[in-house]
C-alpha cells in the first residue's frame, strides 16, 4: 500500500469515526471537566454528575456550594448514592450525606450547543426519601421524544429542612432551613451553565416535580431566587394550598429534634454538638418535614404568592389523580365540615360507608381544589395555566381500586410501565396492557409537548387552557383523554368554601 492509499485509508476511519462519535456521543465537557456516559438505542444518558460540593462536616445546614473540578475523564456510568433516607431502608440501599448528583438523559444524536427543551425532575417522597435514580423515572422516553431529561437528587429529612436558634446565630443574614430547596435551586443554576454541552437549551427549561417535588415546584414559583432559572413548570399532585412551616414555630421544632438526640441549648456548642452527630443518627424519623417560609429562599406559600401576583410569570400546568388519598387513607376531613357536612355527603353521593365521602373529600381538598385555585390565580395575573385530572387505572383492577392512588401517574408520565408481572411489597404489579401504554403515552406526549412549545396539546389530544369560565380540566380516564368543561364543580365549590371557613385553624 502506498502514502498515498495510506493516508486516504487512514482519513477515512478518522471520518467514521468522527461521523460515529457525533451520530451517538457518550463523552461531553462542561465547567468541571469532561464526562464519558453511555449510550443505549437512541439515548445517550450521564449519571452521578456532582452540581454542588458535597454537604459534609462544615457544610452541614450550609448553602450548596459549588462543585469542585476534575481532571482526566470522569466515568459518569452510574448513579450517585442517594440522599440519606430519613426512613427505613433495605441495606442494599446506597445511601450517604454526600449525595448532591443529578443525572442527564439526552438523545443519543445530540449536539453540543444544539436547542433542544430541558425538563428538570425533582422526585417525590414527602421529604423524607427518595432519589432522582428511582427506576420509575427513567428518562430515556422523554429523550426518545427530542427532550433533555435531568433527575436530581436533594437533602432530605432534618439534614434538608431544618431551623434552630443556634443555626441563625452562626449565620446571620444567609439563606437558612431550606437546604433542600437551595439544593435544587443550586441544580437549576448547573443546567443554565451546562446543559448546552448535552445539546439542551438553557432558555427552555420545564421544571417539574410530584408530590414533595410538586410542592417544590410550587414552592419555586414563589421564591424570587428560582427566577430566570426555568421557563415553564408542572406541579403533579402538589398540595397548593400547603403554606410552608413559619420560621419561629421551624426552630421551635428544631430545639425539640435536637433535644431528642440529646443536643440542648442554642448557642454555637449546639451547632458543633449536631454536626458531630452522624448522618444516620440525623436521619432517623423525627415527625414530618416540610419547607420552611425563611423569609428569603421561601418569602411566603405559594398561594399566598399567587393570590399577590408575586408568582413566577411562566406557563404553568398542576393536576392530581383520582385518589390522592390513598396517600393518608385514615384522615377524617369531614369531621371538620361543620354546617357544610350534609351538602359534602350528598355531593359525593352520598354512599353508605362514609369512609369513601372522607377518601373524595380528602383528595379534593389537598390536591384538586388546590390545583383549581393555582390556575385561577395565574390566569388572573395575566398568565397561562392548564389543569389535569388523572382517573386511569387498569381495567383489572377498576372493581377493586377506589381511583388512581397517589404517584400512581409516575409510572405513566415516564413510560416506565412494567413489561412482566413483578412483585412489590405484598402485592403484584401486573404488566401493562396496550391501553395502559396508550395512556402513558398520552401523559408523555402532552409533558413533551409543553416543554418544546409551551402548550402541552398534542395531535391526539387538545389540551384547554385553563379559565375560570370553563373550568376545563384535561382527564386522563379510562374513557381516554378528554377535556371536561366545569369539572367537578358542585363538589370544588364545596370545598373552596370549606378551606376558606376553616382557614387559620
Amino acid at each position: 500500500m502506498n502514502l498515498r492509499t495510506t493516508l486516504a485509508a487512514a482519513a477515512a476511519v478518522f471520518t467514521l469515526a468522527a461521523s460515529a462519535a457525533q451520530a451517538a456521543p457518550d463523552t461531553v465537557k462542561v465547567a468541571q471537566g469532561s464526562m464519558h456516559g453511555a449510550v443505549a438505542g437512541q439515548v445517550a444518558s450521564f449519571k452521578g454528575i456532582p452540581f454542588a460540593a458535597p454537604p459534609v462536616g462544615d457544610l452541614r445546614w450550609r448553602p450548596p456550594q459549588p462543585a469542585k473540578a476534575w481532571t482526566g475523564v470522569r466515568e459518569a456510568v452510574a448513579f450517585g448514592p442517594q440522599c440519606m433516607q430519613m426512613r427505613a431502608v433495605t441495606s442494599d440501599v446506597n445511601q450517604s450525606e454526600d449525595c448532591l448528583t443529578l443525572n442527564v438523559y439526552t438523545p443519543a444524536g445530540f449536539k453540543p450547543g444544539g436547542k433542544l427543551p430541558v425538563m428538570v425532575f425533582i422526585h417525590g417522597g414527602s421529604f423524607t426519601g427518595g432519589s432522582g435514580s428511582n427506576a420509575i423515572y427513567d428518562g430515556a422516553h422523554f429523550a426518545e421524544r427530542g427532550v433533555v431529561l435531568v433527575t436530581v437528587n436533594y437533602r432530605l429529612g432534618r439534614l434538608g429542612f431544618f431551623a434552630h436558634p443556634a443555626l441563625t446565630a452562626e449565620q446571620p443574614g444567609a439563606d437558612l432551613a431550606n437546604y433542600g430547596m437551595m439544593d435544587n435551586l443550586a441544580a437549576l443554576k448547573w443546567v443554565q451553565a451546562n446543559i448546552a454541552a448535552f445539546g439542551g437549551d438553557p432558555k427552555n427549561v420545564t421544571a417539574f416535580g410530584e408530590s414533595a417535588g410538586g410542592i417544590l415546584i410550587n414552592d419555586l414559583m414563589a421564591s424570587p431566587q428560582a427566577k430566570g432559572l426555568f421557563a415553564k413548570a408542572i406541579s403533579e399532585s402538589g398540595f397548593g394550598r400547603v403554606p410552608g412551616l413559619p420560621m419561629a414555630q421551624a426552630e421551635k421544632v428544631g430545639v425539640t429534634y435536637a433535644a431528642g438526640l440529646g443536643v440542648t441549648g442554642t448557642g454555637p456548642e449546639a451547632m458543633k454538638a449536631l454536626r458531630a452527630l452522624s448522618a444516620a443518627d440525623l436521619s432517623k424519623a423525627a415527625g414530618a418535614v416540610t419547607p420552611i417560609v425563611d423569609g428569603k429562599v421561601l418569602p411566603e406559600g405559594p398561594a399566598a404568592a399567587f393570590a399577590a401576583g408575586r408568582e413566577l410569570k411562566v406557563p404553568y400546568i398542576a393536576g392530581g389523580n383520582s385518589w390522592e388519598a390513598s396517600l393518608f387513607p385514615n384522615n377524617t376531613p369531614l369531621e371538620n365540615a361543620g354546617p357544610l357536612r350534609d351538602k359534602i355527603v350528598a355531593v359525593y353521593g352520598a354512599p353508605s360507608d362514609v369512609k369513601l365521602v372522607q377518601w373524595d373529600l380528602a383528595t379534593e381538598a389537598m390536591v384538586i381544589e388546590p390545583d383549581r385555585l393555582l390556575a385561577r390565580l395565574h390566569v388572573k395575573n395575566g398568565q397561562r395555566a392548564w389543569v389535569y385530572y388523572d382517573s386511569y387505572i387498569p381495567a383489572a383492577q377498576r372493581a377493586t381500586v377506589h381511583g388512581l392512588a397517589h404517584g400512581g401517574e409516575l409510572m405513566y408520565v415516564f413510560g416506565t410501565l412494567p413489561d412482566h408481572d413483578r412483585v412489590q411489597g405484598t402485592r403484584t404489579i401486573a404488566a401493562a396492557t396496550p391501553d395502559d401504554r396508550k395512556s402513558g403515552a398520552a401523559m408523555t406526549d402532552a409533558w413533551a409537548a409543553f416543554a418544546k412549545t409551551g402548550d402541552p396539546s398534542t395531535p391526539t389530544a387538545a389540551w384547554p387552557a385553563y379559565t375560570p369560565a370553563s373550568d376545563a380540566v384535561l382527564e386522563f380516564g379510562a374513557d381516554g383523554v378528554h377535556a371536561r368543561p366545569a369539572f367537578h364543580k358542585t363538589s370544588l365549590d364545596l370545598v373552596e368554601q370549606l378551606a376558606a371557613s376553616t382557614a387559620g385553624r
